[in-house]
């Protein structure tokens, strides 16, 4: 049974790392289960309690990024209130169309929004292409924080 569950912690971490690339799977909460369930299999003797939640608490940072990454690109670009909320919207909306959802949910929001607050195209395209931006940063940033706890893990490990 250990193996078994030793196999699926491995895996979860795969499948999470997948994840923040591929909207449909949750990436850092997959990477976050994974890794607490090696520290639990090894009664977390080289892995800490403490360190456990501190990769749990960057697990929950990584995924805020997602929600506030297009909606703070698009706040920078000097957009209305409405393309912000918008865009936060879209995010939202998006997550049921699959990666295609994702991408485009916030973006047309920021669009949608901007275009009904100023009546302007370029402001309003302006403010598309910020969320678009935003949700590539925010995919980097996940990126590095799901590097940071394996890093984290790995340290506590080998200690």
């Amino acid at each position: 049974m250990e193996t078994l569950l030793l196999a699926a912690a491995i895996f979860a971490v795969i499948l999470g790392l997948a994840g923040i690339l591929l909207p449909l799977l949750p990436g850092t909460p997959l990477v976050f289960a994974g890794l607490w369930l090696l520290a639990w299999l090894d009664d977390f003797s080289r892995v800490s309690v403490t360190t456990v939640v501190v990769l749990a608490a960057m697990a929950v940072l990584a995924w805020l990024v997602d929600y506030i990454a297009a909606a703070l690109g698009v706040r920078r670009s000097g957009a209305s209130g409405l393309a912000v909320l918008g865009a936060a919207l879209g995010v939202v909306i998006g997550l049921a169309g699959g990666l295609v959802g994702v991408i485009v949910g916030p973006i047309a929001g920021a669009v949608i929004g901007e275009w009904l607050a100023r009546r302007n195209h370029v402001q309003a395209a302006r403010a598309g292409l910020a969320a678009g931006l935003g949700f590539l940063l925010a995919i980097a940033a996940k990126i590095g924080i799901a590097f940071t706890m394996l890093g984290i893990f790995l340290v506590a490990w080998l200690a």
